[in-house]
């Protein structure tokens, strides 16, 4: 039995895919017809469509219509080869997709743009990184940084993660007590503890602590990135309290 040719319709009708691609496809030189009629009609046999189904297979792949051109040009060991790659950066960027569908899905429940591992496997850095290195850059020169740079380096990596632990376990702590004053004996014995804490980096004087109630209150930033630990305004009522610890330790024992 004569094997059968294939019309365009024929084609779009096995393979799903439209007569416009067929011919751009022709034009292209990627998949052309096995014969064309008196009237100039495309005509295909039934082993073209084999290579059809692999361009189309290669495509579903993420590979460019020039790659696949090239490939199809390869032996059968090295077009698997190609493919054992292509499987490779798609798991890479699988994981990538997962890693910005966590990152989406923690930052609509409320966390912090700086607490989400969106850079982690960019060539962007981190956040976090990118916070330490602008500090750096604007404060390198001080005397508290200096202090505070030495003193990190010091510290191992479960060194580090344990004290900033603590200080966020302190945030989540005062904003269980926002119902109360800034100035309540439980919020400043808070702010106490949040002090001995950043003691461990840095000479906490009045100047540095208001320093950093105004980067709380008043840096975009910093400020969303403490209110993640409460449904209210946390960075504004640490404001208040910080200031509040200040103003009372700078009020001499005779006033």
């Amino acid at each position: 039995m004569k094997k059968p040719l294939l019309a365009v319709k024929d084609i779009v009708q096995i393979t799903g895919i439209t007569g416009r691609t067929l011919h751009y496809y022709d034009r292209i030189d990627l998949f052309k017809p096995t014969h064309l009629t008196e009237k100039g009609y495309r005509l295909y046999d039934r082993s073209s469509l084999e290579k059809l189904q692999t361009i189309l297979f290669l495509k579903e792949l993420d590979f460019s219509l020039k790659e696949i051109a090239d490939i199809l040009k390869l032996t059968r060991q090295e077009q698997k080869q190609i493919l054992n790659n292509q499987s490779h950066a798609l798991q890479a960027r699988i994981k990538k997709l997962e890693t910005i569908k966590t990152a989406i899905d923690e930052y609509v429940s409320g966390k912090d743009i700086g607490n989400l591992n969106i850079f982690n496997s960019s060539s962007v850095l981190p956040l976090q990184e990118q916070y330490a290195n602008e500090a750096s850059f604007f404060y390198g020169e001080t005397e508290a940084y200096k202090e505070y740079s030495e003193k990190l380096e010091k510290l191992s990596p479960d060194e580090r993660e344990k004290l900033f632990s603590n200080v966020e376990q302190v945030f989540k702590n005062i904003a269980s007590n926002m119902n109360q004053s800034p100035s309540s004996v439980e919020v400043q014995r808070l702010i106490g503890e949040w002090k001995d804490h950043l003691e461990q980096l840095m000479t906490c004087d009045s100047e540095l602590l208001a320093c950093i109630a105004n980067t709380y209150k008043f840096d975009a930033r910093f400020k969303n990135y403490i209110n993640q630990y409460s449904n209210e305004d946390l960075a504004d009522f640490l404001y208040s309290a910080i200031m509040h610890n200040i103003n009372r330790l700078n009020v001499s024992p005779s006033s």
